[in-house]
């Protein structure tokens, strides 16, 4: 009876290739017979393994599918189809978990050592609630490790200093083997005389020491977008610590802290500003200047204004950080009693009194 390899890795048949090696690489370390304690799992592991090596690739799992049977004339057979005899594995043979689940897969290729990218980097920097409105450039300065100009971030001498490691042979990846009950397994690790570049240095450079980067202080200009607030972070990229032997460079993260203003306060992309008026100008109206972040602007105050009264000036408050208009700017209007009058005010005062109180006597008696 054929194999049902979507039942052995517990996969649907409309299963995507990225669930089939899911499901391998789950089972495959269950019943690994290097470290499964379980009756039956060398086999069982053998039976994962031939059905990822069908089920992984496109063309013998379409003869698969079409067929219904691994055990075809110019099919994959009974050896698992992906270049391994799985029974010269049981039998002794050597086996790399690592290789061959790259080659069920299509990936095929020596494992490679990462690229040491640089660490990324923090600035906290203040400005003043104008530079926010406006926008500004700044320039900051900050330590970090920038790449070696001496040796432009080889960390060798010359170019003829840098040799292909001799233990990995460039793969950076050394490979031991040993024998158990159930064969001989390879095991592989980073390679430990390159550090897994796969390439070595016979003359490192005297001023890096062969790191390919040294401290320094580095001058870096800052683009302040107007609409920036506190706690908005600017990314610079490539501006952060520069990476080991010639690799990618980090970023440059600039979170911003608006100072608090003496005038005025900020609400999201909107302004206030509390402004003092007379009794006078409060009762028969007038036209004042009030301070805004660009300079002074003119405000209305009608006739008969009571204090605490909002008013508002469009488009005189922040831009926005994304480009879609701009903040208004709300004046409170504080209507101010004076404290000291003279003898001939206080007469006007209540004689002004006592008409405002005759005028309404008159009122209330019509309304009567």
């Amino acid at each position: 009876m054929a194999k049902d390899y979507y039942e052995i890795l517990g996969v649907s048949k409309d299963a995507s290739k990225e669930d089939i090696k899911r499901a391998y690489k789950r089972l495959a370390k269950k019943y690994h017979p290097d470290i499964s304690k379980e009756d039956g799992a060398a086999e069982k592991f053998k039976e994962v393994s031939e059905a990822a090596a069908v089920l992984g690739d496109d063309q013998k799992r379409a003869n698969y599918d079409q067929f219904g049977t691994a055990d075809m004339s110019g099919g994959f057979g009974g050896q698992g189809g992906a270049g391994f005899d799985f029974s010269d594995f049981m039998s002794g043979g050597s086996f790399d978990m690592g290789d061959i689940f790259d080659q069920f897969f299509g990936g095929g290729q020596r494992r490679r050592s990462r690229q040491k990218r640089g660490h990324d980097l923090r600035y906290d920097l203040e400005i003043t609630l104008e530079e926010a409105a406006e926008g500004d450039k700044k320039h900051i300065v900050i330590p970090r490790m920038a790449t070696c100009t001496k040796c432009d971030g080889s960390g060798a001498q010359s170019a003829s200093d840098i040799k292909t490691c001799d233990t990995c042979n460039g793969s950076g990846v050394e490979k031991t083997t040993r024998r158990t009950p159930f064969g001989i397994f390879q095991q592989s690790t980073t390679c430990s005389r390159c550090r897994g570049e796969g390439k070595t240095i016979k003359n490192p450079c005297p001023v890096c020491d062969g790191e390919g980067r040294i401290q320094k202080n580095q001058k870096i200009e800052i683009e302040i977008p107007a609409g920036v607030e506190t706690g908005t972070k600017l990314r610079v990229k490539g501006e952060g610590e520069a990476g080991y032997k010639g690799a990618p460079s980090g970023d440059l993260y600039v979170v911003i802290h608006v100072q608090e203003h003496d005038t005025f306060e900020r609400d999201g992309n909107d302004i206030y500003i509390s402004i003092p008026i007379s009794f006078a100008q409060a009762c028969l109206g007038d036209e004042i200047e009030v301070p805004t972040l660009k300079g002074t602007a003119k405000l209305k105050i009608p006739a008969g204004t009571q204090t605490d009264t909002l008013f508002r000036m469009k488009n005189k408050g922040i831009p926005s950080l994304h480009g879609y208009g701009k903040g208004s700017e709300f004046v409170k209007v504080i209507v101010q009693t004076p404290e000291k009058l003279t003898k001939k005010q206080k007469e006007l005062i209540k004689q002004f009194d006592k008409d405002i109180k005759t005028k309404k006597s008159f009122f209330k008696r019509i309304l009567e």
